[in-house]
């Protein structure tokens, strides 16, 4: 058993002054005054209520710790996770920027490949045509009208259709189609031109493939 003062009591104890107080107040520990100063008597019980305390203070202090670092492994797990998702995620998108570039390169190699076969037949075509249309010295009197149009006949229907390009002008004017048909397929073709691979364009002239593509979406 040991007399201390009241600060020296609430140092051992592990608690304020005033709880000292309090406890001299309630009587759970004992007092007296000597020589004008009270002194708190501590007996064994109390040291050991100190230890116990400070012992169950220390195990709830590791079982806090131990709670702790499994909610920071936990965490970081979740993260982890996360993290691989994200990746595979990215992978995914990378792997279909790359597909998509593959396509789109293909689509224009063969926009390419199809505007050089349209270019080589538009060649041969004005190859053919100056050709055929080579000019011939013919005199021709002011009496032999007959005899010039016997020597420029117009083509017949059948002959512009089996051709492999025609302009477009020159095929609508061998049908009979009235001018507002006419009109109308030429604003469809003018539509159409930028897009339509089947549409060779020459300047501002339009031609056509008959052997190798149906317009009939055009209404020809």
């Amino acid at each position: 058993m040991s007399k201390l003062t009241i600060s020296d009591a609430a140092d051992k104890l592990g608690v304020s002054k005033e709880a000292i107080h309090n406890r001299i107040r309630r009587g759970s520990l004992h007092s007296v005054v000597e020589n004008g100063v009270k002194l708190v008597i501590l007996g064994k019980e109390d040291g050991t209520q100190v230890a116990a305390k400070k012992a169950s203070s220390q195990k709830n202090s590791h079982n806090s710790d131990d709670r702790y670092y499994k909610f920071l492994e936990e965490q970081n797990a979740k993260l982890q996770h996360k993290v691989e998702t994200l990746e595979g995620e990215t992978r995914t998108l990378r792997d279909q920027k790359e597909q998509m570039l593959i396509e789109e390169r293909i689509k224009i190699e063969n926009i390419y490949k199809e505007k050089d076969e349209q270019l080589k037949n538009i060649i041969n075509a004005i190859s053919s045509k100056f050709m055929l249309s080579a000019p011939q010295e013919i005199s021709i009197g002011a009496d032999d009208e007959a005899y010039e149009a016997e020597i420029q006949p117009r083509e017949p229907k059948e002959s512009i259709e089996n051709r492999r390009l025609i302009s477009l002008n020159k095929y609508l004017k061998s049908k009979n189609f009235s001018k507002k048909k006419i009109s109308k397929i030429k604003e469809k073709f003018e539509v159409s031109s930028k897009e339509d691979p089947r549409i060779i364009t020459i300047g501002k002239k339009y031609y056509i493939d008959l052997q190798k593509y149906d317009y009939s979406d055009f209404s020809i």
